[in-house]
């Protein structure tokens, strides 16, 4: 059986037609495709099928953040988007994280589909050790984070988004089957943009991460396409 690519694509644009024809050109080059905020709000549910239609997994990205019962209405919406993985702040706290959680699997089953991926968002991998500390996160990163994941796993989350520089001790604190989405991938080929904590897709693959997310490297490349291919050669696909 040949290995699942890992590569989630992020299409981060705010026109539907651009979002559609990257998707398509990199079929059978990634895993799925990601879709967030600014495209959402732009959009709306309808952006969103315009790339769900392609039979593609698609990752709905919003990082909902607000009181356990907004955020569990807002969850049975995402559910309806087809989403295969969506976010939430874990720093909402531990009932807001078992609201969405909950709402996810209640509106699956009742919908008789399989339930999105709820991921909690840990620290921005766009945060560095002093922006963390800026906004309140005391300590070592990788210390928060930790407290983090293990809030959100025993809130029912089925995993957590953390940069590649976590993924090794947070896969050794919560086990093989908790989902670690990984973004702050850039291949040693391209440029780290904003984001702070970084690893290439190999490295961050070989620590442990099941969903590596990369956006710039890939659709802002002279060929999408062969950057595609280029990062899917590296990790052995």
């Amino acid at each position: 059986m040949p290995a699942t690519n890992p590569v989630f694509v992020a299409l981060d644009t705010t026109d539907t037609a651009k979002a559609a024809s990257l998707a398509r050109q990199l079929i059978g080059q990634v895993g799925g495709f990601k879709l967030g905020l600014e495209y959402f709000v732009a959009n709306g549910p309808a952006g969103l099928e315009a790339v769900s239609r392609l039979g593609m997994p698609l990752f709905v990205d919003l990082k909902l953040h607000d009181i356990p019962n907004t955020v569990a209405a807002a969850m049975r919406g995402v559910v309806r988007l087809k989403a295969a993985i969506t976010t939430i702040h874990a720093s909402g706290g531990a009932a807001m994280i078992r609201a969405a959680a909950d709402a996810a699997r209640d509106e699956a089953a009742g919908r008789g589909v399989a339930p999105p991926s709820v991921v909690a968002v840990t620290i921005l991998t766009s945060l560095d050790q002093a922006g963390a500390e800026a906004v309140g996160f005391g300590g070592p990163v990788l210390e928060q984070v930790k407290r983090l994941a293990a809030l959100a796993q025993d809130s029912g989350a089925d995993g957590i988004v953390c940069s590649p520089l976590e993924v090794d001790a947070v896969r050794a604190q919560c086990g093989p089957d908790f989902k670690l989405v990984v973004p702050g991938i850039r291949p040693a080929w391209s440029e780290t943009g904003d984001q702070k904590r970084v690893l290439t897709p190999a490295e961050a693959r070989a620590k442990g991460a099941d969903v590596l997310v990369i956006g710039r490297p890939i659709i802002a490349a002279a060929d999408p396409v062969a950057a595609a291919g280029r990062i899917k050669a590296e990790l052995g696909l």
